[in-house]
């Protein structure tokens, strides 16, 4: 009889050592997954992580939420932090996070996926996907001869109840951005107090693009993929709205960044560099190519969507993406009233 229990007693410890080592191997497997603080479009990173996980078998996990939202987060959170990897749409969500000291620097092999003047100097992140500045307009109401040529233009006494934008969102807020580094604090301050006065603000790029395709202003300053992306469906908030490419080096040129960092504190970092590696390299850049985000693919010899314009062809104007300044404009635009 004690034999026997002490058989019953020695198989029930070893299920209990099986048990725990099948536990341990689950959570080896799970700590290999990583948290993505995403900023970008949802379903452009939802492509991006099913196609990482397809290949490397690393589960991604996503945050959403938005630019200026997700980067005060991180600060807030500092190395506790559960973010692995950083996702934005514009870059000055990335150059707050950086200036903080949160993100680890990139290896080489993967900041040279994409172009110099895609990343800053320190390699700290690096772009993924870019979009141009537009200027959106109703072609039943503007031919070509009436539309403004430098986004300075819009600030005219001509253009008072004429034009529209989204002043409250990352995406508007980084063309300032763009503006205050290539014209100076007095030009981008004028600038934005005669924008108070000239023009109706709407919440959204999308709003602002509608708003001129059904008439309720002439045009609006917004980034080219909303254009692409509702001319891709039903277009029924575009059928009237033609695109205005200011180029020459324009402030209205720019190219925003759409930025991913790797977080200092991640316990993931293998992970978290393979992630951005991959998103930045062929196979990422080809969603962007294929896919039905309209974004420009930057990474080097990477392909953009066929509908879209050459970025060669753009002409924007060369703005290094780590100084522009969020909190400046932000001041800027708070003192004219627009925030």
């Amino acid at each position: 009889m004690n034999n026997a229990i002490a058989s019953l007693a020695r198989v029930a410890t070893l299920g209990l050592s099986l048990a725990a080592a099948g536990m341990a191997n689950a959570q080896s497997a799970d700590s290999a997954g990583i948290t993505v603080y995403n900023a970008q479009h949802a379903s452009l990173t939802k492509a991006w992580a099913e196609g990482f996980t397809k290949e490397t078998g690393i589960k991604v996990t996503m945050r959403q939420g938005g630019d200026t939202e997700l980067a005060n987060q991180l600060v807030q959170e500092g190395s506790a932090s559960p973010a692995d990897v950083f996702v934005t749409e514009n870059s000055p969500a990335m150059v707050l996070v950086d200036r903080a000291g949160l993100f680890a620097t990139l290896p080489q092999d993967v900041l040279a996926q994409v172009p110099e003047n895609f990343r800053p100097k320190d390699g700290h992140w690096m772009g993924v996907a870019a979009r141009s500045t537009v200027f959106a307009y109703d072609k039943r109401k503007l031919k070509d001869a009436d539309l403004p040529k430098s986004l300075l233009e819009l600030a005219d006494a001509k253009w008072k109840g004429h034009w529209a934008a989204a002043p409250a969102g990352a995406d508007f807020q980084a063309i300032v951005g763009a503006l205050l580094q290539l014209k100076g604090e007095a030009v981008t301050a004028d600038w934005l107090k005669a924008m108070k006065a000239n023009s109706t603000a709407y919440r959204g790029n999308s709003v602002a693009m509608k708003a001129v395709n059904a008439g309720e202003v002439d045009g609006a300053v917004i980034y080219h993929y909303y254009y692409f992306g509702d001319q891709a469906k039903t277009a029924e908030n575009s059928a009237n709205v033609g695109l205005h490419y200011f180029r020459s080096n324009d402030p209205g040129a720019f190219l925003s960044t759409s930025g991913a960092g790797v977080l200092a504190s991640s316990k993931h970092k293998k992970e978290a560099e393979a992630f951005v590696k991959w998103v930045s390299g062929k196979q990422g850049q080809a969603v962007l190519r294929d896919g039905d985000s309209f974004e420009y693919a930057i990474g080097n010899g990477a392909d953009s969507n066929a509908k879209l314009e050459p970025i060669a062809k753009l002409q924007a104007p060369k703005v290094e993406p780590s100084t522009l300044d969020s909190k400046k404009v932000s001041d800027l635009m708070t003192a004219a009233g627009l925030l």
